[in-house]
């Protein structure tokens, strides 16, 4: 028997060959097989499929798709100060491919691991940055590499004061997180994207969302 499948694997799932054999929304694609690359944490599948292209032909095609499920992410902002709260970590895939030191600033950010997406960056939000949050604002939520990788990744924006910060951040060290507290000015973030400082994408979406939104105003 093969782990994921027919036995559970280390997170206790089964019939992870399944997903997308019963897709049926769009009449040019057709899967035809699903297969288990890995899935020590996450899924790695490779899909088989016909795809009808404008010109009518169809083709067979193979795509891997690293399933890790959907995350939420949020932009902390205080008008008063005219500041953001953001995060600090080692991230080593960027480091593998080419990031100086791999350490990126970040909007507070998980995966859903089952809950919704406004309970689960609560939940984050106060494990990274030591943050209770109030009301949330939806932005947007959208694939970030849509080409491989499934996610879709809730974002929101709340205020933040002196008071709500509950906690002291840090993230879980049994999760093997070390996760430094930034607190930046806001027209400072913005020109850390401009000079590389910033190179996280779900935190350059948020900045510059809420620059064109005049969210501290």
């Amino acid at each position: 028997m093969t782990l994921g499948i027919e036995e559970p694997d280390a997170r206790g799932r089964t019939g992870l060959d399944q997903i997308g054999r019963d897709l049926r929304g769009n009449p040019d694609v057709v899967v035809r097989e699903v297969e288990l690359v890995a899935t020590a944490w996450h899924v790695l599948r490779r899909t088989t499929f016909d795809y009808r292209h404008r010109d009518g032909r169809w083709t067979r095609e193979q795509r891997e798709t690293y399933d890790r499920g959907d995350g939420a992410t949020i932009l902390l902002y205080n008008r008063d100060k005219k500041s953001v709260l953001l995060s600090r970590q080692f991230r080593y895939p960027a480091y593998v491919n080419g990031h100086p030191d791999g350490m990126l600033i970040e909007a507070a950010a998980g995966l859903l691991d089952g809950d919704d997406p406004a309970r689960a960056i609560r939940r984050e939000a106060g494990e990274e940055l030591g943050v209770t949050v109030g009301e949330l604002e939806p932005v947007f939520a959208v694939w970030m590499s849509p080409g491989s990788v499934t996610e879709r990744l809730h974002f929101y924006a709340a205020p933040y004061t002196a008071a709500d910060r509950t906690g002291a951040g840090g993230g879980l060290a049994d999760e093997g997180e070390d996760i430094e507290v930034v607190e930046l000015h806001f027209d400072d973030a913005l020109t850390m994207i401009t000079d590389g400082r910033i190179a996280d994408a779900k935190t350059i979406m948020l900045l510059q969302w809420a620059a064109l939104n005049n969210i501290m105003n």
